[in-house]
């Protein structure tokens, strides 16, 4: 196959690429990116230093040759190209927001209009977990966000179970990259380092996205009050949310629970007596789950660890590209950690 990257500068566009690269399946990839067109992308990437490709500025025409196409651009930026690929019947992923929400949320949550609501009509949410058999028959997918996912994947068992409350509270902390590649004031170093930030609440962008999507589980609505904050590390997430134990549940009722619904998942480990941390998932696909009764307080805590990059990025929008094209749906895909 060969596939495309748009805004593959970028954190989750350069780590698309680079997991692309090993990808037995994928015999080319082409970068795409307005702000580095012309350049070596081992030149701007010194990471992916021995790939020859250029970063090319992207044409519509580029999509003749192309099998898949991702698109990691800003809000609302990719809207054109996922509706050229659509009409050229080229599969596409958008690992950016432009697919995730109904037309009526984005002008309260993004602050624009969306020029295209049939692309969200024709789209499918792209968590393999929860939705893989609606994944395997898209042609356009949206790749979910990386706290959504998180979250998401946190709750799913219980949701499932009709025993998620009318509101759940969320707090949850991401490494800065997170926030994409552009510096800002709250990732200059002596702002970062020794210091957790808590931010955009109430409001993240993502709030709307995770009611959306669980109370599609739920089978009624959910609402989310998340509180994210940012810690000093350039990639993970470590999520946690809170709800009531329901009359009779044990622990091992809980996990057993978890382990029925997460069965023959590939990404996704359910830990018994441990409790999930960012580094057993760093750099990789996985997304490490738990839930831990509090008999004390009649509380049960649901917590997921997940590296944004991969499981909460460019690795999901893989594992749904593969999906997509009929391949195993593990292919090209890292599910080990580093030891340190």
């Amino acid at each position: 196959m060969e596939v495309g990257v748009l805004g593959a500068s970028g954190y989750a566009g350069s780590e698309l690429v680079r997991l692309l690269l090993d990808h037995p399946a994928v015999t080319a990839v082409r970068c795409f990116s307005s702000s580095h067109a012309g350049e070596p992308v081992g030149r701007s990437l010194p990471g992916l230093a021995g790939f020859d490709g250029r970063f090319e500025p992207w044409q519509e025409a580029a999509l003749e040759g192309l099998d898949v196409v991702f698109t990691s651009l800003p809000a609302g930026e990719a809207v054109p190209i996922l509706s050229a690929a659509r009409a050229a019947g080229v599969a596409a992923v958008d690992v950016g927001s432009d697919l995730r929400l109904a037309a009526v949320d984005y002008p309260t949550w993004y602050g624009y209009d969306h020029p295209e609501p049939t692309l969200l009509q024709d789209a499918v949410y792209g968590l393999p977990e929860l939705w893989e058999e609606a994944v395997r028959r898209a042609r356009l997918v949206a790749n979910p966000g990386c706290y959504p996912t998180a979250v998401l994947l946190a709750l799913a068992p219980l949701a499932r179970e009709g025993l998620l409350p009318a509101s759940v509270q969320v707090s949850a902390t991401s490494g800065h990259s997170g926030a994409g590649r552009t510096p800002r004031a709250a990732s200059h170093l002596p702002a970062a380092v020794e210091n957790v930030q808590p931010y955009a609440f109430p409001g993240h962008r993502h709030v709307p996205e995770m009611e959306r999507y669980l109370a599609r589980l739920a089978g009624r609505p959910v609402q989310v009050s998340f509180l994210p904050q940012l810690v000093p590390a350039s990639r993970g997430i470590l999520a946690a949310a809170f709800i009531p134990a329901p009359p009779g549940w044990t622990q091992a009722g809980v996990t057993d629970a978890y382990r029925s619904f997460y069965q023959a998942r590939p990404f996704v480990r359910v830990l018994d007596d441990e409790l999930p941390q960012t580094a057993w998932v760093r750099g990789s696909n996985r997304c490490d789950v738990a839930a831990r009764l509090d008999p004390r307080t009649g509380t049960i805590a649901c917590l997921a660890a997940l590296d944004n990059l991969v499981k909460g990025a460019a690795g999901q929008a893989i594992q749904n590209m593969n999906l997509m094209v009929g391949l195993e749906e593990a292919a090209g895909l890292p599910r080990f950690a580093p030891a340190a």
